[in-house]
């Protein structure tokens, strides 16, 4: 078999590590998104509410990045325009600014 022959079970033109990096990229996306909510339930689950509110709201709005992921990971979510550096090394979702 020669070398420059595309494997048969790949499609002509695709790169597998492109599509091992998106996977990292949306992994990464979705972990950064339930910290960012766990956190947000933490904070309104705190004690210091009222007993007859229905609790606070949140004004948690960026995190610091899971650490599992590489900073590349997140400086390419930032570059979509995915998420949006909050300084200090936190991180928020671009869409949820408001």
């Amino acid at each position: 078999m020669n070398s420059e022959t595309p494997d048969a079970g790949q499609p002509a033109g695709s790169d597998p590590a492109a599509a091992h990096v998106a996977t990292q990229l949306k992994n990464a996306l979705k972990a950064f998104k339930k910290r960012l909510k766990m956190a947000r339930l933490d904070d309104e689950s705190r004690l210091g509410h009222g007993p007859m509110s229905s609790g606070g709201r949140s004004g948690i709005v960026a995190i610091v990045p899971p650490s599992q992921f590489p900073q590349a990971i997140w400086d390419e979510l930032v570059r979509q325009g995915k998420l949006r550096r909050a300084g200090q090394g936190l991180y928020e979702l671009a869409d949820e600014r408001v």
